[in-house]
């Protein structure tokens, strides 16, 4: 059963879950704007290993716009999303491209309800926890689901993208 606090209930993530009717659970701590990972920030407030909290980037992969999401806790392997994503070559996203076509701010980037969906490839290690974050749509929340649930919502592509 979906559980959701009233202020979260519009953000488009929150709505694609609700409206699938998957399990999940929101997290909201005061975001800290001095604070230098968004991730990081994320994990020290819920009290949760980084290696469970997946932040997700935008990336282009020969061109076309693509969804990286890959723990706090180490970086984005760009060779291996290109190859997960059968192409040659991969570079991260303008910020400001990838905030008009989510929909989302940097820092509240989700992999769920964005307003173009994007082609998205999920770290295997997610594989690794029964439940794993990643945000739900603003800064200073989080969602909490199964790796499998988000994998399906999202239609992603489970690759080893992430480094350290």
């Amino acid at each position: 059963m979906a559980k959701k606090k009233q202020q979260t209930a519009g953000t488009p993530a929150i709505v694609a879950l609700t409206a699938a009717g998957l399990p999940f659970t929101t997290h909201a701590y005061e975001h800290d704007p001095a604070h230098s990972s968004y991730g990081e920030e994320a994990a020290e407030a819920m009290g949760v290993s980084p290696d469970r909290v997946f932040k997700t980037l935008v990336a282009e992969v020969d061109g076309v716009l693509t969804v990286a999401v890959v723990p706090v806790s180490g970086s984005l392997d760009l060779k291996a999303l290109a190859t997960a994503a059968g192409g040659k070559r991969a570079a991260m996203a303008d910020p400001a491209l990838a905030e008009r076509t989510t929909g989302y701010v940097r820092g509240g980037i989700s992999p769920l309800g964005q307003r173009k969906r994007l082609r998205t490839v999920l770290d295997a290690s997610a594989t690794a926890h029964p439940t794993i974050c990643v945000s739900a749509g603003r800064r200073g929340l989080e969602v909490e689901l199964s790796p499998a649930d988000l994998a399906a919502l999202t239609d992603a592509v489970l690759a080893p993208i992430g480094r350290g």
